[in-house]
């Protein structure tokens, strides 16, 4: 697996999801992998996709992904972080503020590690600041790497899987030099070099082998939606 020098971030848009569950879907296109100081030398609450999808009828996949460039070799040994709350927020009213919250944690650490999902629910705390776990009971717990839950109400799975973001990033600095790291194969040339990116066929993914950590909640949708509203926004946060 190619991975990149540590001091080499992607620096892409922030991720959001925005859903009709009836008629046309609205998609954002975007992907943030070590996009800070912070989350470089903390991985594991660097979210780097959000995905939010329909599947069977009347049912939507949400998915997190965190945890960039886990090789193969980590793969196995690899969990998520007890100490992190990892929340999915949706928003029926279309004010851009969460009326409901999926709360996401985890115990003990490796494979034997269990995740806990509670929710959804309205929180009682909105927006980024002052989030606290629910107290209450969870609707799907289990260990890590397993599908839980029950194919009518809320399914979860959470484990380590391949990355499915592309990016060509050698020809992405070609484009923005600017955004080179200051060292390293990739820190030539300081200017522009090309204007576009290279087809399908030449294009290389320098996240090809790469992994994350996905957590993957299916539930009905009616679980998100109120008043008749089929329109909601997604997103999802990792905080301490």
């Amino acid at each position: 697996m190619h991975t990149p020098s540590r001091t080499v971030r992607l620096g892409l848009a922030a991720v959001l999801g925005v859903a009709a569950l009836t008629g046309a879907w609205q998609f954002v296109q975007a992907s943030d992998h070590q996009d800070t100081a912070d989350v470089e030398l903390n991985p594991t609450q660097d979210m780097t996709d959000f995905y939010a999808f329909p599947t069977t009828a009347g049912r939507i996949a949400l998915v997190l992904n965190s945890h960039p460039f886990i090789s193969p070799a980590e793969a196995a040994s690899s969990s998520f972080d007890p100490n992190l709350l990892y929340q999915i927020k949706i928003d029926n009213t279309g004010d851009a503020l969460e009326d409901l919250v999926l709360q996401v944690t985890f115990s003990g650490t490796g494979a034997n590690q269990k995740v806990f999902v509670r929710g959804p629910f309205a929180p009682t705390v909105r927006g980024a600041m002052q989030n606290v776990v629910s107290s209450m009971e969870p609707a799907v717990t289990g260990a890590i790497n397993t599908t839980l839950g029950s194919t009518s109400g809320m399914q979860v799975y959470a484990g380590v899987r391949d990355e499915p973001f592309f990016i060509d990033l050698e020809q992405f600095f070609r484009i923005l030099p600017d955004r080179r790291p200051g060292t390293g194969p990739l820190s030539t040339p300081s200017t522009a070099t090309a204007s576009a990116f290279r087809p399908v066929g030449q294009a290389v993914n320098v996240l090809n082998g790469a992994n994350v950590a996905s957590l993957v909640i299916e539930l009905p949708t009616a679980q998100l939606t109120a008043g008749g509203n089929a329109k909601i926004g997604l997103w999802g946060t990792i905080s301490r």
